[in-house]
């Protein structure tokens, strides 16, 4: 897969394997392997080219949309090459590039040709695994938290700090509701209500927060570099009251649910209003430096601290939102009989209480205290810092896992949408996209000669 901050194409190797339930309505989980993963860095024509793919025509894009799927399929053959794995790939899940993404048109396009990748690798490829999705009035993204949900089910939030970046959150208490289900049909019939009221969209939601290191890369070329490592740069400047304010006002943040960004917001939205406060062009609330501008130093701080809030803010709206659902759920429970009540306060009880907004009480559920935050964006260390000291305050510890996980996440979910596609099985959740109804996404195409 192809990622907006452009930095090249991430290809993984993977071993998939379901893990038979013990129970007859349990909770479905995958087991998987990265055996190997690379990263390709984009020559600097590649980048362009990629960048104002945009502002092709018609005939020129899809000319465009052919050749990057033969260059897929090269791409493919030098990692199978690389790494020994001559007849052993069974399948290539591909996601493209994003160009456009316009859901309220009902319309999203990866550059990329299926056809174009199987044909050269001569095998078997599923593509474009958005576009169902769309079609059936969803946002198409996220797509990642079937992924989430099968393969990694040890944490409650997710998030992934790519050239946008976007967060899922996960909220079920299984445990609470089997005990619940130990009593009379009445009080089995109520918990069974709770546990399909935990399972709907409460359960799963995820979006688009704001753009990541789309923006941060672009301010480092400002200084030279092609991005900021370890955040270096950011740490050495200061916070811009006047640009944060801003930018955490744009209208974006404050619509609902189910929602995604495209790749223009950060080049045409976000960027524009940094650029005119390095230039030192007048704006309304503006900090202005001794000289007119503000340094790119003070810039990178500034949009650091903005990604880390929006995050927070995204978060700590999942936490109230989830309590809100619980409490709710809970209250129809203890309706229906005495037993019950006394459940139901044992679960509430169980899970605890944090204090939520506007001076109420949370109800904290599952493991909602773990984050793994993964993507490109976990190298910048002071972005990193910057989330875990804005997160503890809610209970949320940051945990950048080790190996492979943190830089290929993605490509590994999109291997298993792929298998999920090839074996006819639902693998976007529209509880996540808004779609009128969860959906089997991806066209295939056959590589391999009958």
């Amino acid at each position: 897969m192809s990622g907006s901050s452009l930095d090249g194409l991430d290809i993984a190797y993977v071993h998939l394997q379901e893990s038979p339930s013990t129970k007859k309505e349990g909770l479905r989980k995958w087991e998987y392997s990265i055996l190997w993963a690379d990263c390709y860095p984009y020559s600097s024509e590649w980048r362009q080219t990629l960048a104002s793919a945009g502002d092709l025509s018609a005939f020129e894009y899809q000319v465009l949309h052919t050749r990057y799927g033969h260059y897929l399929g090269e791409q493919v053959l030098r990692f199978i090459e690389e790494h020994n794995l001559h007849y052993q790939v069974q399948l290539v899940a591909s996601h493209g590039h994003t160009t456009f993404h316009s859901p309220e048109h009902k319309m999203t396009a990866q550059l990329g040709d299926g056809a174009a990748l199987a044909a050269t690798a001569k095998i078997n490829v599923v593509s474009d695994l958005r576009a169902m999705d769309v079609a059936l009035g969803g946002q198409g993204a996220p797509i990642v938290p079937v992924g989430e949900r099968l393969l990694l089910q040890d944490y409650t939030f997710f998030l992934n700090l790519g050239g946008i970046a976007n967060i899922s959150a996960h909220f079920e208490r299984r445990a609470a509701s089997d005990e619940l289900r130990a009593g009379s049909n009445e009080l089995q019939a109520a918990s069974d209500k709770l546990q399909a009221d935990q399972g709907r969209a409460g359960s799963f939601v995820a979006f688009d927060v704001c753009p990541a290191n789309r923006v941060l890369n672009e301010l480092a070329l400002l200084a030279g570099m092609e991005y900021d490592a370890g955040g270096e740069l950011a740490s050495r400047g200061q916070v811009l009251e006047g640009l944060l304010q801003q930018l955490d006002g744009l209208a974006y943040y404050g619509k609902p649910y189910p929602k995604s960004l495209p790749n223009e917001f950060g080049t045409e939205t976000v960027l524009p209003l940094i650029r005119e406060a390095i230039e030192g062009k007048e704006g309304e609330g503006v900090d202005q430096g001794a000289e007119g501008g503000i340094s790119i130093e003070d810039a990178l701080r500034t949009y650091v601290e903005h990604v880390a809030r929006q995050v927070v803010r995204a978060a700590s709206g999942q936490l109230q939102a989830a309590s809100d659902k619980l409490q709710a759920a809970s209250g129809e429970v203890r309706a229906s009989s005495g037993e019950l009540q006394a459940a139901s306060y044992k679960l509430q009880a169980e899970t605890g209480e944090a204090s939520g907004g506007g001076g109420g009480k949370m109800l904290v559920v599952g493991n909602e205290k773990k984050m793994l935050v993964t993507g490109g964006g976990v190298h910048n260390t002071f972005l990193v810092g910057r989330l875990r000291a804005l997160l503890a305050p809610l209970g949320i510890e940051v945990v950048v896992p080790d190996g492979q996980l943190a830089d290929y996440k993605e490509a590994l979910v999109m291997a298993l949408i792929g298998v999920l596609r090839w074996r006819e099985e639902n693998n976007v959740f529209a509880s996540v996209t808004g779609a009128s109804r969860d959906s089997i996404g991806g066209a295939v195409w056959i590589g391999q000669e009958a």
